[in-house]
């Protein structure tokens, strides 16, 4: 018992240790401005995705996040699936579904030409996988200052929180830093990054900004994309609207999973109701 009590007073000394240690006390400095007061039709408990902003949010996700950015856990089939973009009930099965294949057929994949063996490229089909932008990390690294351009796939799964994180980041990206603060060559201010600016700082030491620096530089502006059904492309719009697919690209089965909540519900009420009516009905004539 005495070697029992010794061992368990150096585990409990060991955990105090790395309580108080180094990560601890960043976790203390680290500060971000809060996150942008915005909501989508899913935020709600009963909320759904929009199709149609869905759609918006994949071509902002197509032509300007796909430059760095991967997403390499979606396919295109699943652009088709119920709840995604382009989920169409007369196509059951999503790998039939023309908007889909359209949109894979425009990627290109390497494949080797079974008749001579030599590296060509290929259309893409709706199994593949959304391509990389880059064939390597390390040409991700040099493409990008020495940042690593996260992959996309359950981004809005990944940060705390989610869609709203996404958009502060995009709407915040470039913000003009307060003056006395020092910005590395390569880096941009935002005070929605997560960040301890207090060696960068020369004001007032009790005064030290909010946020942290990133290494992308400002993604959207306004018109950056054409919207198909006319909405104005403004920069919170697209930002909107990215943020919005990033959140089911993390979580493509939300609107199922609801509905299934849904009517579990209601079974269940119906149940409680033909219980209680069981017991009235057999206990009525029974004395207490």
């Amino acid at each position: 018992m005495h070697r029992f009590s010794l061992a368990a007073a150096a585990i409990a000394a060991m955990f105090a240790m790395a309580g108080a240690s180094l990560p601890g006390a960043a976790l203390a400095e680290t500060t971000q401005a809060p996150l942008k007061d915005v909501h989508w039709a899913f935020d709600y408990p009963l909320g759904m995705y929009d199709q149609a902003q869905l759609q918006r949010g994949y071509k902002v996700y197509h032509e300007v996040c796909s430059a760095c950015h991967s997403m390499g856990m979606v396919a295109f089939r699943n652009l088709a699936d119920k709840g995604g973009p382009f989920f169409n009930a007369s196509y059951p099965n999503s790998n039939d579904n023309p908007v889909v294949k359209a949109l894979a057929k425009d990627a290109q994949y390497d494949a080797i030409d079974s008749e001579t063996g030599a590296p060509i490229k290929r259309p893409g089909t709706t199994a593949d996988y959304f391509p990389s932008p880059f064939p390597n990390t390390t040409a991700a690294r040099a493409a990008n200052n020495g940042a690593l351009p996260p992959d996309m796939s359950l981004l809005a799964a990944a940060r705390e929180g989610g869609a709203h994180y996404i958009y502060s980041i995009v709407t915040g990206d470039g913000t003009t830093p307060p003056p006395g603060l020092t910005v590395p060559d390569g880096k941009y201010y935002d005070p929605y990054i997560p960040g301890d600016l207090s060696s960068f700082w020369t004001g007032d030491p009790k005064k030290v900004p909010l946020g942290g620096f990133i290494a992308m530089p400002p993604p959207l502006i306004d018109d950056r994309v054409t919207f198909d059904d006319g909405t104005k492309a403004t920069l919170n719009q697209e930002a909107w609207d990215v943020a919005a697919f990033l959140k089911w690209a993390s979580d493509p089965k939300m609107d199922e999973r609801k509905q299934l909540g849904v009517e579990v519900l209601i079974f269940l009420l119906i149940f409680t109701g033909l219980l209680y009516a069981s017991y009235r009905t057999i206990w009525r004539n029974v004395g207490h």
